[in-house]
């Protein structure tokens, strides 16, 4: 990675001014800022600014006239004079306002944007900075306890224990994230050709508040030292290598029409090839698209992509809804050589300008769709009515977790539920995969889980109630025996970390897949249950086993049951249930019937019984579930259609045999069945046949 130039962002129209009331720059010290690019030999834009901060809301969107298009016609000019720039690097550290409007600009000028001192604790941070030899010093005060007179023109070495002091004392930011100071480098290790020295300054005094005066440092004049040479002559405070860029910012109206013509004409699909579910939640539901596989269709997985996701945007219209109503997108796809392929075709559907409220969050894995009669794509959308979801989308690069470039987001919260992207074990500086195997992977996987958690006030260790760990089938058998233990490990270290009390018990699912985005060995997707000042309770209050009759499809309570069902019920407001029968089960089901040509039939009526009556014993119903996942092994070899169908009509026998209907059975099945290699409740076997993954929410 190589500085090939560095941007003022950026300074007022007058030169005498020092500042601007600007929610996005800085510009005391603008004065000096020219002198930067003698002292690292690196040209440097400029640009005076022409708007103000006319889009105040968080998440920002293209506004006419505002300052962050200033940012956008400077790194455009840049861009055009050094093509080969690929990213821009800001020093935001907790500020998500400053951190959204650079990703924004970046993202529409297809840069990458990196923020490595993102989330950094600020106390280590000051260390380093004052450690590894940068000479800032105060250019202004707006804090208790920093006084004009006193602190200004300081350096940090010299201010740190005071600084730590007010931390301890009124909470401060040891940095000045909550602008209690701002500051002005002189002199840093990039400085390698000069360092800039102060010779006059004027202190000027903003606000004479008796608490927390308001001053800021007016540099009068300065001069370049060169460095390596001290006799040397001082250098040119301008140089050859300042640009200041002019120009008017993007005109709206006319970039929003580029965006509309670039849209892609959408394919027109075969409807007989196209399978809809959905469960019947009414204001928190599960839609699911994928197409039955045709000996006669030679399309590719762009075209069953685009085929898919367009009759999901039809069902989503069809319903009063569109893509900012999406929370969550699983994406299955044939072939994980195809990603770019499938990422190309996703963005022409979901982007950011669709989705105002934030992007969904998303898990994309291969299957093996074919080996179960489907075509090349599969995909299921998490919808809600309503526009309170909470979208944590960090697209720089930091230490903190890995980026989401693109519009899909590393967590959604909604009603309670914190729905987290598939984690893989990337390490978030350098965007690459751990090379130690999958102990590796998974520990890196679990360490930036806990990151995004964080993020939320909660940690995985306390706080998440189902954990679904996706591995490849690359993965050595000698690693998978590991994999669970290992990860039991890292939530108890994090819990005693923690000192946590209160914890929920989560459930595991291992779900085997032949490959995963990057050739990973493990993804995890956790979802947590988030709920401000509540005790979150398990299923015991809620239990009621063995109060009511829930025969069904000719079967009764039997103790041995209980060995196939994990549920969690918090706060009486969520079940969520995982239902597992392995081969074995099978059999107990196969001779307990004695009948052979019956199977999938029996195994149906026996997965529909054992919910309904977990849903039942827990005082939810059917109309409460938002999404029911039925992970189809493909050793089992029967086809998605054929096992939907099966359970449609368990269903049906439900509502017959039943007070009351259950299950619409006239509309869109309410499942959706995934075909995989294999699933366990652990890493050491995934022989699990049929695993039934229910999720019910209560209004």
């Amino acid at each position: 990675m190589k500085v090939v130039a560095l941007v003022s962002n950026l300074l007022p129209v007058g030169d005498s001014v020092d500042e601007l009331d600007s929610y996005m720059y800085q510009t005391v010290g603008h004065q000096i800022i020219g002198g930067y690019a003698e002292c690292m030999n690196v040209p440097l834009f400029r640009r005076r600014i022409r708007g103000s901060s006319r889009h105040q809301k968080l998440s920002y969107q293209m506004t006419l006239d505002d300052e962050v298009e200033d940012m956008f016609v400077l790194l455009s000019e840049v861009k055009r004079q050094i093509p080969s720039i690929a990213a821009v690097s800001s020093g935001a550290i907790a500020s998500d306002y400053q951190r959204l409007r650079v990703e924004s600009i970046c993202s529409r000028l297809g840069l990458v944007s990196l923020a490595f001192l993102w989330k950094q604790d600020q106390t280590v941070l000051l260390q380093e900075m004052i450690a590894n030899g940068i000479k800032a010093i105060l250019v202004k005060v707006a804090a208790i306890g920093l006084d004009p007179s006193k602190h200004l023109g300081k350096d940090l070495a010299f201010m740190e224990p005071y600084l730590l002091k007010l931390k301890e004392k009124y909470g401060s930011n040891v940095c000045g994230e909550g602008g209690e100071y701002e500051t002005m480098t002189l002199d840093c290790p990039l400085f390698t050709n000069a360092s800039i020295v102060l010779d006059e300054c004027q202190v000027v005094l903003h606000s004479p508040d008796s608490i927390a005066p308001v001053g800021v440092l007016h540099p009068s004049t300065f001069h370049l030292e060169k460095k390596g040479n001290p006799d040397s002559n001082s250098l040119e405070k301008e140089s050859s290598l300042v640009s200041e860029v002019l120009g008017d910012g993007p005109n709206t109206s006319n970039s929003t029409r580029q965006r509309d013509s670039g849209i892609v004409d959408l394919v027109e699909h075969t409807s007989n090839r196209v399978h809809i579910s959905r469960t019947e939640k009414h204001n928190t539901f599960s839609i699911c698209c994928w197409l039955e596989n045709s000996l006669n269709s030679s399309t590719g997985l762009k075209e069953d992509l685009e085929t898919v996701l367009t009759e999901l945007e039809s069902q989503l219209l069809k319903n009063g809804f569109n893509w900012q109503n999406v929370l969550y997108i699983h994406l299955y796809i044939s072939d994980m050589s195809e990603f770019a392929v499938a990422n190309e075709t996703y963005v022409k559907f979901i982007t950011q300008e669709k989705c105002p409220f934030g992007v969904p969050s998303r898990s994309t894995i291969e299957l093996p769709l074919a080996q179960a009669g489907l075509g090349k794509a599969y995909v299921e959308v998490l919808v809600a009515n309503d526009e309170s979801k909470r979208v944590l989308h960090v697209q720089s690069i930091s230490c903190w977790a890995p980026s989401c470039i693109g519009p899909y987001s590393q967590a959604t919260l909604h009603k309670s539920v914190l729905h987290m992207a598939g984690q893989l074990g990337l390490d978030p500086p350098t965007m690459n995969l751990r090379n130690e195997g999958a102990i590796a992977e998974l520990n890196q996987a679990l360490t930036n889980s806990e990151a995004i958690a964080e993020s939320f006030n909660r940690s995985i260790s306390s706080a998440a109630i189902l954990f679904v760990i996706f591995c490849s089938a690359r993965t050595k058998q000698s690693e998978r025996n590991q994999l669970h233990e290992k990860f039991v490990t890292f939530l108890d270290l994090a819990k005693s970390s923690r000192r946590v009390s209160n914890a929920i018990d989560p459930m595991f699912v291992y779900i085997l897949v032949p490959d995963l985005p990057k050739r990973a060995l493990v993804e995890v997707k956790p979802v947590l249950y988030v709920e401000d000042d509540t005790e979150t309770e398990d299923e015991t209050r809620q239990d009621h086993s063995g109060e009511g009759d829930y025969s069904f499809g000719g079967y009764k309570p039997e103790n041995w049951h209980q060995g196939c069902v994990q549920k969690r019920v918090v706060d009486g407001k969520m079940c969520v249930t995982v239902l597992s029968i392995s081969a074995e089960v099978m059999r107990k089901l196969q001779e307990a019937s004695g009948e052979e040509e019956q199977q999938l039939e029996r195994v149906s009526r026996f997965c529909v019984y054992l919910l309904n009556k977990t849903l039942s014993e827990n005082s939810f119903s059917w109309q409460d579930t938002t999404s029911l996942r039925i992970h189809l092994s493909t050793s089992l070899g029967v086809s998605v259609e054929r096992l939907s169908d099966t359970f449609a009509s368990a269903f049906r026998e439900l509502n017959e045999k039943s007070d009351g209907v259950k299950v619409d059975s006239s509309k869109e099945p309410i499942l959706n069945v995934v075909p995989v290699l294999g699933a366990g409740n652990t890493s050491t076997s995934f022989d699990n046949i049929i695993t039934c993954e229910l999720f019910a929410l209560r209004s």
